[in-house]
C-alpha cells in the first residue's frame, strides 16, 4: 500500500502562526523520513484553519526542504485563483520539485462562504468558474499561443514559462463522493481522492471508477495505475492504547468542530445557507457533538493502538484501497503529540503493508 500524509493544522491565534507554520514544515519533513509517499496541503483563508493559507507558496517551501515525497493539494479552491497565474505557479512548482506535484482541484468550500466574500465572490457561480479555470490551465500548458474567450476570462497568452517538468502538466485530481462522479472521472482518466466514504461503500465506488476507466477506453496499464493511486482520506491517530486514542482523538475533534462552527456563525453572511445535500452529522450545526464525534470516528477515522490501526488499515486494503491519505493533525493539536502519532503509524503500522500483507496483531 501507498501512504500519504495530509495536513489540516489550525493556528488558534495570530501570535502562534509563525511557530505553527514551522511545525507543519517539520511534520512534512518527518513524513518523508517515515516513508510516506506524498504530502497533501489544504487551502483555507482568514481564520487560521489552514495556518499557511496560501498552499501554493507553502508548497514551494516544502519543495526546497524535501527530496522524494510528492507534494499534492487537497484541494486548490479554483475560484480563488486567476487561471493564468495558477498555471504559471504550478509550472514553477513542478520545476522546483523536479516533477513531484499533484493538483487536487475543487470549486471551493461548501460551508465557508466568508472565504468567497473575502475574495470578492459568491459561491453560486463557483462551479462555472472552476470549469472555466480548469480549461484555461490545461490548455495554457498545451497551447502556445493561447487565445481564450470565456465567460469570466478573455485572454491572449504567448506561452507559459517555465514549462512544467511533468508533461503536459502536473496531474489534476478530482475530489469525488457520488457514484456518477466516480464513473465520469474514470471515463476521463482523472485521478481521484475521496473522504469519509464508509468501508461498506468503498468496494462499490472503486468498481464504479473501474467501469468508467473501461468505458473511457483506457489501456490496461493506465487503468492499473489510476486504480492504485485512487486515494481515500482518513483521520489517523495512534496512541499507546485503544482507550487513550479514542479519548484523545474525541477531545481533539470536539475542539476542531467548535472552531469550525464558530467561524461559520461569525463570518458567513446572513443570506448564506449550505446546500442540504452537503450536510452530514459532522457539518450540520444542529447535530450535537455527542452524535457528530461518534459519526466521524465511525466513518472517517483510524485510531487506537498500533495493533488496532493495523487491523483497520487491513480492512481498507481488503476492499481495494491501495492509497491511504492520513490526516494526523486536528485543530490546534500539539506538535509533539502529532509527531508521536505519526511515528507510531510510520514505524509500527506502515511496515506491515510494505509487501502487501499485514502482520498479526500483537
Amino acid at each position: 500500500m501507498q501512504f500519504g500524509w495530509l495536513t489540516l493544522s489550525m493556528s488558534p491565534s495570530p501570535d502562534q502562526d509563525a511557530r505553527r507554520i514551522a511545525n507543519v514544515i517539520d511534520q512534512a519533513c518527518e513524513a518523508e523520513r517515515l516513508g510516506f509517499s506524498d504530502v497533501w496541503l489544504t487551502e483555507h483563508y482568514f481564520t487560521g484553519e489552514s495556518v499557511y493559507s496560501d498552499s501554493l507558496m507553502f508548497a514551494a517551501a516544502l519543495a526546497m526542504r524535501t527530496a522524494r515525497v510528492r507534494i499534492g493539494f487537497a484541494v486548490v479552491q479554483m475560484p480563488f485563483h486567476h487561471p493564468v497565474r495558477l498555471a504559471v505557479q504550478l509550472a514553477l512548482l513542478d520545476n522546483l520539485a523536479n516533477g513531484r506535484i499533484d493538483v487536487g482541484i475543487g470549486k471551493g468550500t461548501a460551508y465557508n462562504e466568508y472565504e468567497f466574500v473575502g475574495h470578492g465572490l459568491r459561491s453560486h457561480e463557483s462551479r462555472a468558474r472552476m470549469e472555466e479555470a480548469i480549461d484555461i490551465v490545461e490548455r495554457a500548458w498545451r497551447e502556445s499561443p493561447l487565445s481564450y474567450d470565456g465567460k469570466f476570462h478573455k485572454l491572449q497568452i504567448p506561452a507559459i514559462r517555465p514549462k512544467p517538468v511533468q508533461q503536459p502538466g502536473p496531474p489534476l485530481w478530482r475530489s469525488v463522493i457520488s457514484p456518477g462522479s466516480f464513473r465520469e472521472c474514470g471515463r476521463l482518466g482523472v485521478p481521484i481522492l475521496t473522504a469519509r466514504l464508509p468501508v461498506e461503500r468503498i468496494k462499490e465506488r472503486w468498481a464504479t471508477y473501474e467501469a468508467g476507466l473501461e468505458a473511457g477506453g483506457h489501456d490496461e496499464r493506465t487503468r492499473a495505475r489510476l486504480l492504485a493511486q485512487s486515494a481515500l482520506w482518513r483521520n489517523v491517530y495512534v496512541a499507546e492504547s485503544d482507550a487513550q486514542a479514542e479519548d484523545e482523538l474525541s477531545a481533539l475533534l470536539v475542539e476542531t468542530r467548535a472552531h469550525m462552527m464558530h467561524v461559520r456563525e461569525a463570518y458567513n453572511p446572513p443570506d448564506f445557507e449550505p446546500e442540504p445535500a452537503a450536510l452530514n452529522a459532522w457539518t450540520d450545526p444542529r447535530v450535537p457533538d455527542s452524535e457528530a464525534v461518534p459519526f466521524v470516528l465511525r466513518t472517517g477515522s483510524l485510531f487506537g493502538s498500533p495493533a488496532r490501526v493495523r487491523d483497520q488499515v487491513a480492512e481498507l486494503r481488503d476492499v481495494g484501497v491501495r492509497h491511504l491519505l492520513c490526516q494526523t493533525g486536528f485543530g490546534a493539536m500539539d506538535h509533539d503529540q502529532n509527531i508521536a502519532s505519526m511515528r507510531r503509524f510510520g514505524e509500527k503500522v506502515m511496515p506491515a503493508f510494505a509487501d502487501g500483507s499485514v502482520a498479526t496483531s500483537a
